[in-house]
């Protein structure tokens, strides 16, 4: 099952039908046609019936909204213009913007278009070097998979037992922030060291201070309602995370409808954008729960666990071997389909070893960002390169992104070596 799926992957199938079809095939192999009556059973009681699903759609539909309002336009101008001084400023403010992004709508397709549509070409033409451009706003528009409100984590807590997607938002909101300001800090660093690198604004192109401000008060403040109205009624308990999409699509649709961009045609646009998303999301879920189904029953998982346990016999060599296969998956699979695959055979090692699931979920979900930006087949890289002109090389794009992956595995370090970074909040928020 193992060779079909790899070998069903690079012939180029979609994922959902790769799983679905290699376990059909796995299931007459092994004589055991009986254990996809089980596995459809399966796929109507986990997954057909979690409603905790149905929060995908409203967020992706939440996204949708936002993307249209172009909240963030003005907002990255107002701080381009506030950082003019900064050597590295428009470079930061690709990073506060994307973070911002991150928050409101999780869709890392959009936020790296956004972001480049945005700031790409304003970098280059101030002289940014291309690898440092494109990688930041790379790296900095993965964060919508880390950063709360995030459609990761939702699936994530599905498949994790005893962990609620209020305690994964509030584990992975310090350690998505503290990437975020550590991609900030690298941009700083690098323009301190290269300032050619990252040039100042020219003064002549800058604006008063005072209309900064302005500016940036003004469309800050239906973002950070959104952010309030999501997260503050999922962590307070007010709402469940089906609740709390269901009030940030509201909430955009009102955005949009406030700032005067709501036009049918993109309102039935965005309804067909996120059927799509959804739809693709939910055929590899129950593609994955097809393949681990017959994994599981011909013996595949326990053989699984049974190497893992003899490669790493205590429990910190354990998760570095999980969190090695997950960085190496990566360069393969999206997050979706190495969630789907690898939690039936990790949590139930995690769980016998004695370690924390809830910090080692969120470990995973930043290792994750990493499958985005690592070659061959990381989205974000043709993403960027869907939207980077012809002068800047996919070398280029690819060689930008390898510093903020050595970032991301940096993280991973600090959260192994300080796991409060992940448990504080929560146990603040709902007890130990």
């Amino acid at each position: 099952m193992s060779g079909l799926l790899v070998l069903g992957l690079f012939m180029g199938h979609p994922l959902a039908l790769v799983l679905g079809g290699t376990a059909v095939l796995g299931a007459v192999a092994a004589g055991k046609t009986m254990a996809l009556g089980i596995v459809i059973n399966r796929i109507f009681g986990d997954v057909l019936d979690n409603y905790v699903l149905l929060a995908i759609p409203l967020f992706v539909l939440m996204a949708r909204f936002l993307s249209d309002s172009g909240v963030t336009d003005k907002m990255f101008e107002a701080l381009r213009h506030l950082l003019a001084n900064v050597t590295g400023g428009l470079g930061l403010a690709v990073v506060f913007i994307s973070i911002l992004l991150a928050a409101t709508t999780g869709i890392i397709g959009a936020s790296i278009t956004v972001m480049g549509t945005m700031a790409l070409r304003p970098m280059l033409q101030y002289g940014y070097d291309k690898r440092l451009a494109t990688g930041l706003i790379s790296a900095s528009g993965c964060l919508g998979i880390l950063i709360p409100p995030s459609i990761m984590l939702i699936l994530m807590s599905s498949y994790a037992p005893g962990l609620s997607v209020g305690q994964l938002f509030a584990g992975a909101m310090i350690p998505g922030l503290a990437l975020g300001m550590l991609y900030a800090v690298y941009v700083f660093v690098v323009a301190r060291i290269n300032p050619h690198w990252a040039p100042a604004i020219h003064e002549d192109e800058q604006i008063s201070r005072g209309e900064m401000w302005r500016m940036l008060i003004i469309e800050a403040v239906p973002p950070l309602i959104l952010i309030l109205g999501i997260l503050g009624s999922l962590l307070a308990g007010v709402a469940t995370a089906t609740e709390a999409s269901a009030i940030g699509a509201a909430l955009a649709l009102l955005i949009v409808i406030g700032r005067g961009r709501f036009e049918w045609r993109t309102f039935y646009s965005a309804l067909l954008e996120t059927g799509r998303t959804s739809a693709m999301i939910l055929f590899i879920v129950v593609g994955a729960t097809a393949f681990t189904g017959v994994f599981n029953i011909t013996g595949g998982l326990r053989a699984s666990q049974d190497l893992i346990r003899a490669l790493a016999g205590e429990p910190h060599l354990l998760v570095l071997v999980m969190l090695i296969s997950v960085f190496i998956l990566g360069m393969f699979l999206d997050w979706t389909g190495i969630v789907l695959l690898s939690f039936p055979i990790f949590l139930p090692l995690v769980k016998e070893m004695g370690i924390d699931p809830l910090w080692f979920v969120v470990l995973m979900a930043v290792v994750l960002q990493t499958s985005f930006l690592s070659p061959p087949f990381g989205y974000a890289l043709f993403y960027m390169r869907a939207i980077a002109p012809r002068e800047v090389s996919t070398g280029s794009i690819i060689m930008g992104v390898l510093p903020f992956i050595g970032l991301i595995i940096l993280m991973c370090v600090v959260i192994i070596l300080f796991p409060a970074m992940v448990t504080w909040l929560p146990v603040r928020l709902y007890g130990g």
